[in-house]
């Protein structure tokens, strides 16, 4: 009988990282039931192998070993291999990663693991080069140790796979008897552990490298210095998006963020894009723009949108996943090639003797350079301070730079360019929807536009409105290997349930326009998203959410995401949201979940808030309400909008409603709601736009003069 998985069955699918493996000699499957069975069949271990496109030690095990014909013979007689790409599925990846992490103390992609025929763990770690060496073994060498133990230990690694998948569903499947929903300490709690975490002199937190983004903790210090007027949390922040903005974590020529630096000063990235950091990051500049009043902080954003616009987007709309770190040039794939400068490069490309050299001063370009020979981009030089060395104006340093820039950018142009993940994933987008949303509101209306049309893509192609279901990828079909793919959606592949995820940040998104554009339809597509939460995520027994939906695939366990890692915790994203949406569907069981999850997992988080940031954020909401502003008009008057523009107002509900208990009656029953909410109940207008601001029962007055509204938010921030 023909048995598909003895070939690599890889080119049947539409995720690119899958696709870059389909040419191995290995035999890989796609994570499906036909690989499964066939390792219960056989009756083999599998070898399960994660990573994503943009990863550069999964492109280095791929050309030791997986490229390799001896690995590959090994492999497809004694193995079922399967690969899995950890931004498709990473119910999978949080599986195996967490047992990697509680047996070897870390972890990391590509992520190794062997499982027994029933998809339990007794072997885990992440790289190995093919033959041993610096202390890790060879993937060789393993292989045939772990062939060999399945033969004559075969009880011994059974027996380690269960107490391993026991320990997997400790760590992710249960819940803690629950206790009181944390309070409103919590957050000074939390930004004083951040403080002490916080790198002082180089920015960012921990003593050394590597060095990653951490969004929520910067959201934390900004929440509560103006909570408290504790100089020491804007302080910490600020030196934060400093040197993240200053470093080599920032693409200086063409805008955006690098995944993370490798070292302590954040000199050198590893130089791969990811959509997720690129949408949160720009979200804390914008909050730091508020608190301070840095134009830089403006600037970040700007040029983080148009690296967005420009080298993200999908024609129709929605954001590609991923770049990769390395470029295919003539001598093979190069990390960093696409970025990295040299003396001679750059004056080649800027061509003015001066102007060249202002450049490489000013980003600290020089021979040899930070980086192989080569120097990535960081500031080094002020414009007052080259002004004065070079004897220019400030205004004429500026411009020569710019113009210098702009040289760079053109030429960097000609370079080979890094590969594109081009799958369009619901969450992530719904996390740049966000961001876009808020620079909407904050900066230009243009980029609300953006935002609707990627909300737009990803709704009118992952989501099913009879089913109340939302898919989790949308990917141009490349080549058609079915007629079910031949005609799916707008000529794309739609596949995988969407996870916990997928509707916590694409609600979050959907309501977030709603606030900068006061479009009922996405206020609306937040509360189906939010319903579609509670009917598939929640579990009442154990009073938490699961990442994975009810109606989704049985793996050996089922995970919940409480704490934050390269994308903010969906748990935390989720339980914010339900607490800000119950303000428009009382009826509905938001703010109960809300209140469970936070009882449910109040000991963890108060064990350690900065790990949990996303569900402290969400708890310090529960704890102090949210900052209400109601808005009752056809439209937001331009002097209320650049008002509010400039005002950081955290845990913020900017809401707006017709102007007349006709026009609100309207809106209600079009959106399904028997009743107005109080949030809109009884706050009409009178002839002319008027502010109704509220927070935990106390309100203001109806007043017309936005600075009278903000006055009174001020008076009712929490103490």
């Amino acid at each position: 009988m023909n048995d598909p998985t003895r070939r690599n069955r890889l080119d049947e699918e539409e995720s690119p990282y899958l696709r870059q493996h389909a040419d191995n000699p290995v035999h890989w499957q796609p994570w499906d039931e036909t690989a499964l069975e066939a390792a219960r069949e056989r009756d083999v271990p599998i070898f399960l192998s994660i990573g994503y496109s943009a990863c550069h030690w999964c492109h280095v095990m791929e050309e030791e070993s997986f490229e390799d014909e001896e690995v590959a013979a090994v492999l497809n007689e004694h193995f079922v291999p399967i690969k899995v790409d950890r931004e498709e599925r990473p119910d999978i990846d949080s599986i195996y990663m967490s047992i990697c992490q509680q047996v070897t103390g870390g972890g990391g992609w590509p992520l190794s693991a062997w499982l027994t025929p029933e998809g339990k763990p007794f072997y885990v770690g992440t790289y190995f080069p093919k033959r041993a060496q610096r202390g890790r073994p060879g993937f060789v060498d393993l292989l045939e140790n772990i062939r060999n133990s399945w033969r004559t230990d075969r009880g011994e690694m059974e027996n380690r796979a269960e107490q391993w998948t026991n320990a997997i569903e400790g760590e992710l499947e249960s819940t803690p008897e629950a206790g009181d929903a944390p309070d409103a300490e919590l957050l000074r709690s939390a930004a004083s552990q951040t403080v002490r975490s916080a790198d002082r002199e180089h920015g960012g937190f921990g003593q050394g490298g590597p060095k990653f983004p951490q969004p929520a903790r910067i959201d934390l210090l900004l929440r509560a210095y103006d909570r408290t007027g504790a100089a020491q949390f804007r302080d910490v922040a600020v030196e934060t998006l400093d040197a993240m903005a200053s470093g080599g974590l920032y693409d200086h020529v063409g805008g955006g963020f690098h995944r993370y630096a490798t070292d302590r000063e954040w000199t050198v990235p590893h130089f791969e894009k990811m959509l997720y950091d690129n949408a949160e990051l720009p979200r804390v500049y914008l909050a730091g723009y508020q608190v301070t009043g840095n134009e830089r902080y403006a600037d970040v954003v700007r040029d983080t949108f148009a690296f967005l616009e420009r080298e993200m987007r999908h024609p129709e709309g929605g954001f590609y996943s991923t770049l990769d770190a390395r470029s295919e040039g003539e001598e093979g794939s190069e990390e960093g090639a696409f970025y990295v400068w040299t003396p001679e490069e750059v004056r080649d490309a800027v061509g003015d003797e001066t102007a060249a050299d202002l450049f490489c001063d000013r980003y600290g370009v020089t021979t040899p350079g930070n980086f192989e020979g080569k120097t990535v981009l960081t500031l080094r030089a002020s414009v007052p301070e080259l002004a004065e060395e070079y004897d220019r104006s400030e205004d004429e340093v500026a411009e020569l730079l710019e113009d210098a820039r702009r040289k760079l950018f053109d030429a960097r142009e000609e370079r080979e360019r890094p590969p594109r993940d081009e799958k369009v994933l619901a969450g992530w987008n719904g996390l740049l929807v966000s961001a876009l949303a808020e620079g909407g509101l904050v900066l230009d209306d243009r980029y609300a536009d953006l935002a609707e049309s990627a909300l737009d893509f990803v709704r009118e192609r992952l989501w099913d409105a009879e089913s109340g279901r939302l898919s989790r990828r949308f990917k141009d079909v490349s080549g058609s290997h079915s007629e079910a793919r031949e005609t799916a959606s707008h000529g794309g592949d739609v596949a995988i349930d969407g996870y916990l995820e997928d509707y916590a940040f694409l609600a979050r998104g959907a309501f977030d326009l709603y606030q900068a554009t006061g479009e009922r339809d996405h206020l609306g597509f937040a509360l189906d998203l939010a319903r579609a939460v509670e009917r598939e995520f929640w579990d009442g027994e154990r009073g938490t959410l699961y990442f994975t939906p009810e109606s989704g695939e049985r793996l050996v366990a089922r995970p919940q995401e409480l704490a934050d890692q390269s994308t903010p915790s969906s748990l935390g994203v989720a339980t914010d949201l339900l607490l800000a949406l119950s303000e428009f569907a009382p009826h509905d069981r938001f703010a109960d979940v809300a209140e469970s999850v936070l009882e449910t997992h109040s000991r963890t988080v108060e064990s350690n808030p900065v790990q949990y940031a996303t569900l402290t954020l969400a708890a310090d909401r529960r704890a102090t309400g949210s900052l209400e502003l109601t808005v009752a008009a056809d439209e937001l008057p331009a002097a209320w909008r650049e008002r509010l523009a400039e005002a950081y107002l955290p845990t913020r509900i900017l809401t707006r409603r017709p102007p007349t208990e006709d026009g609100l009656a309207d809106w209600c029953e079009k959106l399904g709601l028997d009743d107005a909410p109080p949030i809109w109940a009884n706050r009409d207008a009178d002839g002319e736009p008027t502010l109704y601001v509220c927070r935990s029962f106390t309100c203001s007055p109806p007043v017309t003069d936005v600075d009278a509204g903000l006055e009174w938010a001020d008076d009712l921030r929490p103490v």
